[in-house]
């Protein structure tokens, strides 16, 4: 059975085109054409993927969407964006999306970065694997976090970011490194969500995110993770 990707997009010329080289990649494609038909249709179509705007008409733009989103599901959020300021792509990393894209953009660019972030959510079809590291216990098949036992609920992102973590204790990661690791080597985003990221899977896994337990900054480098 396909794969769903909806789109929540408001230029029809855009999405005919993405529509169509997704399409050709074995992808079915909803489209919504503003915020609130995009919820309905997410609603609706248990979409595998969204691809969203940022810039939307109507009363709910792209964040407000991916905010609703992120309280009712862990669907991954491609965010497609005319805004280059580096801030508005950290606000949507910070209310969850797993990925941006800067428009002008390739058609084939959507289809691979749909392609590598759906790659990271399938489950491997192995016996479970599971990483624990100090309280902190990772389901790599079913993906799921559980901290002291308590069930967190992570994005793609913060899933692949806080498991590199926990494989190697102590061990100091630079940004480019975390992003190479979770990301692959043909992303083009900025080493700087990485930090939006950590400070997202601290929010989440900490008991006190000001003074971090398990995901330390080391200055001038990066960070680590101390299993103690």
């Amino acid at each position: 059975m396909a794969k769903t990707i909806l789109i929540i997009e408001d230029e029809a010329k855009i999405v005919r085109t993405i529509r169509l080289y997704l399409e050709q990649g074995g992808y079915a494609v909803v489209w919504a054409e503003d915020g609130t038909q995009g919820l309905a249709s997410f609603h609706h179509e248990k979409p595998t993927l969204v691809l969203l705007d940022l810039n939307l008409p109507g009363q709910l733009d792209g964040l407000d969407v991916c905010r609703t989103l992120r309280r009712e599901s862990n669907v991954p959020v491609i965010m497609l964006t005319a805004r280059t300021e580096e801030t508005d792509r950290l606000i949507g990393l910070e209310l969850g999306a797993d990925d941006y894209i800067t428009k002008p953009f390739s058609p084939r660019e959507v289809v691979a970065r749909v392609r590598a972030v759906l790659r990271r959510v399938e489950l491997p079809e192995v016996s479970h694997q599971i990483v624990e590291a100090a309280d902190i216990r990772a389901d790599l098949q079913r993906h799921t976090v559980t901290v002291a036992g308590v069930p967190v609920t992570l994005t793609v992102n913060e899933f692949d970011l806080l498991v590199v973590f926990m494989r190697s204790p102590g061990q100091v990661y630079s940004r480019a490194q975390l992003l190479e690791l979770t990301q692959g080597t043909t992303y083009e985003g900025y080493e700087r969500t990485i930090d939006q990221h950590v400070k997202n899977l601290r929010q989440k896994i900490e008991p006190a995110p000001p003074e971090p337990r398990y995901i330390l900054t080391v200055r001038g480098v990066g960070y680590k993770f101390t299993g103690e």
